[in-house]
């Protein structure tokens, strides 16, 4: 009996310390998710898909607000179209008329806004330029991108055309000028003779 009611007693006693480790890690749990505030990991998933839902119809509404305002910008300029499979010729002329007056109006609207857009343009860099000025700042200039290669390249090809250059250059020796000269210098063999000749007219004509 005695060993009956120790092991019940000591069951009872790992039965109570289980319940307090239990206990602990329930509140420890509870702690923790506490700490996470409202947005769990599921509400987070759900918060995303709910969102890329609602981006995905705004888009689709946004396409189709695109769609029938492209429409109704062109019906509003080139009209409904006209059915002209059995039409008159005098049908054809009047329809090919109004297309060309609408064609002509809308190209000097288009001219219009276009002067329009350069002198606003225009206005706006001026206004820039007064605001830089008054606070004293410089307007860097935009750049030309440059290879910083591209200068050594163009030096080495510089460097490389002398030297071909120069070896293609003929070497000549000062003597072949010298000789050149002597050879000048020489009379030919009749002009010697007509020398003697001239001496001889002169030795006779003093006899």
């Amino acid at each position: 009996m005695a060993d009956d009611e120790a092991k019940k007693a000591k069951q009872a006693e790992i039965d109570r310390k289980r319940a307090e480790v239990r206990k602990r890690m329930e509140e420890a749990s509870k702690a923790k998710k506490a700490k996470k505030g409202f947005m769990t990991p599921d509400r987070k998933k759900k918060l995303r898909l709910l969102l890329r839902k609602k981006a995905a119809e705004e888009l689709k509404k946004e396409q189709e607000r695109k769609a029938a305002e492209r429409r109704r910008i062109i019906e509003e300029r080139c009209g409904q179209p006209k059915n002209i499979d059995d039409a008159g010729e005098d049908t054809i002329k009047r329809v090919i008329k109004e297309y060309y007056d609408r064609i002509t109006k809308l190209e000097d609207q288009k001219f219009d806004l276009e002067y329009v857009v350069k002198k606003k343009d225009f206005e706006i860099s001026e206004l820039n330029s007064q605001v830089n000025d008054l606070r004293g700042k410089f307007v860097k200039p935009t750049l030309k991108k440059v290879s910083k290669y591209e200068n050594k390249f163009a030096k080495l090809q510089k460097k490389a055309a002398e030297f071909n250059f120069r070896n293609q250059l003929k070497v000549v020796k000062k003597k072949e000028f010298t000789l050149e000269e002597e050879d000048k210098e020489k009379k030919p063999d009749w002009s010697k003779k007509g020398d003697e000749k001239k001496v001889k007219e002169e030795v006779e004509y003093e006899a």
